[in-house]
Order: structure tokens, then sequence, then C-alpha cells
């Protein structure tokens, strides 16, 4: 059997190139031409598969979705044009007013706003749990609950669920197992194996490679009966196990115009080719400087799943191995100290993102959190204590000299 790599290399083309081009060519057209009426009324009534409009499809998103399913072994990939348009399209496609989603408030900030501040005014209601603790999920479970939301590695708290008893509750009450897997990469955890139902991630992280393009996918692993989903069983008898992806790409994904660009496909398609070389190197950075960290004197505490001392070590080394992600968080005594500390880098970057090649940090609570009041911050594990690194590939040694000048009084 090939490799994750090897296979991601070596996709082929759905139709063969003119030219024998070796990379997928970048379609950068909006319209596409038919030879006759009947055949382009066909193709808008989907009974002949044809790009019309790249709002809707185009060749070279196309191929990125087919390198994904080739990879990962998905039922049906839908890629658009963010990480958080992944989760909207997702959520919008399987839930309605009146319907539940039971979620944890360990999320990335940004999800927890269109969960509350988006989607709550029109009528769909977040539910919270503690999902490292499965017994107290059922609870929220009622018969509008459409699905259980929960990230791999929650950023920047670093719980780990989980996820097979997550999967036994799910298949039990009939509701959708959703992941959002972005800390988490296609090269070292398969959903499918866990009971994840549909993955959602942003390719804007791990895939594209140096952050060079923002990108996101949607993954159904064909695992779920959508007969079962109020709002697909209708899709679901004209369109089987096809009923969410039909359902994205002609009418949500559509409507909504979250489409990714063909260029920004084309280059996050180069990115997974070399995925499973920079994650290796990112988590082996990772777990380097979590060790560093943990033995410093100014540091109070370093979390990060890979380290014994995570109370989330033992389930995240059974779900992901030895690659426990490329993000990691430690605390210091004040935010002035954590200010000092920003302030005092030199090689690596203050700047919000995850799995650059480059190694940035960040102060959670006054970026990407500021817009919550501080005991909501609290209650979301983020205090104004709390440094992020997201680990990049540089050379390590380089990586602990400039944290070591950075943590000198």
């Amino acid at each position: 059997m090939q490799g994750f790599t090897t296979k991601a290399i070596h996709v082929p083309f759905l139709k063969q190139d003119p030219h024998g081009s070796l990379h997928m060519p970048v379609y950068e057209s909006v319209s596409f031409e038919f030879e006759t009426a009947e055949e382009i009324e066909a193709a808008f009534l989907g009974r002949r598969p044809r790009h019309v409009y790249t709002r809707s499809t185009n060749p070279t998103v196309e191929h990125l979705e087919q390198k994904i399913k080739h990879v990962t072994g998905a039922f049906a990939v839908a890629a658009v044009s963010s990480g958080m348009a992944a989760i909207a399209n997702t959520i919008l496609g399987i839930a309605q007013q009146g319907d539940n989603l039971v979620t944890t408030k360990s999320l990335f900030g940004n999800t927890y706003s269109l969960l509350e501040r988006t989607l709550g005014p029109w009528g769909l209601e977040a539910r919270y749990a503690d999902f490292t603790r499965p017994e107290t999920i059922e609870a929220q479970i009622d018969g509008n609950t459409r699905a259980l939301f929960f990230e791999t590695i929650t950023n920047p708290q670093l719980e780990v669920a989980d996820i097979p008893a997550l999967g036994a509750i799910a298949r039990r009450h009939k509701i959708l197992l959703i992941a959002d897997t972005t800390l988490t990469p296609l090269y070292f955890f398969n959903s499918r194996d866990y009971g994840v139902d549909l993955e959602v991630l942003s390719g804007t992280k791990y895939l594209s490679g140096g952050a060079t393009t923002v990108g996101g996918l949607i993954l159904d692993n064909g695992t779920y009966d959508w007969t079962q989903n109020p709002k697909l069983e209708n899709d679901a008898r004209q369109f089987g196990p096809f009923a969410l992806v039909t359902k994205l790409k002609r009418e949500v994904y559509r409507n909504l115009g979250a489409c990714l660009s063909p260029h920004n496909a084309y280059l996050q398609s180069l990115g997974l080719e070399t995925l499973a070389l920079r994650a290796d190197r990112s988590c082996s950075n990772t777990k380097a400087l979590a060790e560093f960290l943990s033995q410093h004197p100014r540091v109070k505490e370093v979390n990060y799943p890979g380290l014994e001392s995570s109370p989330y070590h033992e389930i995240a080394t059974r779900l992901f191995g030895v690659r426990c992600g490329a993000l990691l968080t430690f605390e210091l005594a004040s935010k002035a100290e954590c200010f000092a500390f920003l302030n005092k880098l030199k090689l690596l970057r203050r700047a919000t993102n995850l799995n650059d090649n480059k190694t940035l940090a960040l102060h959670p609570a006054s970026t990407i959190f500021c817009e919550y009041p501080a005991d909501l911050r609290q209650a979301m594990g983020v205090p104004e204590t709390l440094i992020r690194l997201s680990v990049g590939i540089e050379d390590v040694d380089d990586l602990i000299a400039d944290l070591t000048q950075a943590l000198e009084d």
C-alpha cells in the first residue's frame, strides 16, 4: 500500500492534459463553453458532470478535491474559500431554524462567534458541554440536535476529547459527529477510523505550506444515513449518500459564494505533496520546545498534549501517535510579562496563524479572543497570562536560542 506522500504526488487527472503537464493547470476561467444547448441544459440539471461556472465547480479545484479523497479515503470532498467557510457551509447544510448543535466552549474564537453571534439570531442554538467528560454531553441532546461539533485538539486550550466515545454517543442518538481537524492534519489522523462523519478543516494551515493561501475543506466520510437528517432527508431519497455534497454544491455553497479560487486550489494541491515532511518537522520541533519551556524557571506552566505532564497525553498519543500537533501554550506571571516576552523576540514572529513554516507567537487574550469579556475568556480557557506558539520548521536550536534570550530578566 502506498504511503501518504506517494499518493499525494501521484493522483491522476480526471481528464488527460493535452500537453502532458505533470501538474494540474490553473483554470482561471469563470465559465465554460458547450457545443449545444442540449449539453448545457444537461449540465445545469446535473444529468451530465460538466463544469459550468467556477462559483460552483472548477477543474483545478476539483483536482484538489480528488487528491484529498485519494489520500484520506473520504467518500466526498468539497473545497471552499476558508476554514470558517467550511464550518459555516457544513452547519447551514445540515441544520435549520429551531435545530441545535452540542459543542464545547473550548473553541476557536471565531467559531464561537459564528455560533453565538451569526447563526444564533437566525434560530440555531449552540449547547455547551465538557467534551473531555462524555457523560456531560447526553443531557444536552434532544430531538432537535443535529450534531456534536468539536475540535480534535482545541485552540488554544489544547484539550483532546475521547473521539471514539463521542462517536458512540452520536451513533446512539443518530446524529452527526463533526470534527474540526485543523490541528491534526490529514497526514497523521484519519477521522473516519474514529467514528467521525464529517470533517472540516482550514487548508490555510498545514495544507497551504508556508501560509501562502486561504482555503478550507469539508470531508464526508460516507458513514451517515442522510435520511436521518430532517433537512436532507428529501435530498437523500434523490441523491443517496451524495445528499450533503450535492446540497452544498447545488445550493448552500453555490448561493453563499464560498468558492475556493483556482489559483489557491493549485497552491494547496502543491502544499499537500509536502505536508507530511513539514508536519513531521514542526511536530518534532514543538515537542522539543515544550520540553525546554517546561524546565525554564520563568515559565509557570506548559500545555502540550505530547508532554507526559499533559492530562490529555494518553488519549492524544492513542489517537495521533507521536505527532501531537504543532501548537503549544505556556503561562508567564502576568500580561505585562507576556508582552515583554513578545517584544523581545528576534526570530519568532509576532503574528496570528497556525502551521506556518515560520514559528509564530501570540497573546490570545488580547488578539483572537479580545472581543470577549474577561470572565468569558476565563471560562473558555484563555487567561491573560497565556502565550501561544505555533511552531514552524526552522532549526530547533535557533528557536530555543530566541526563546532563551526573550525569557531573560
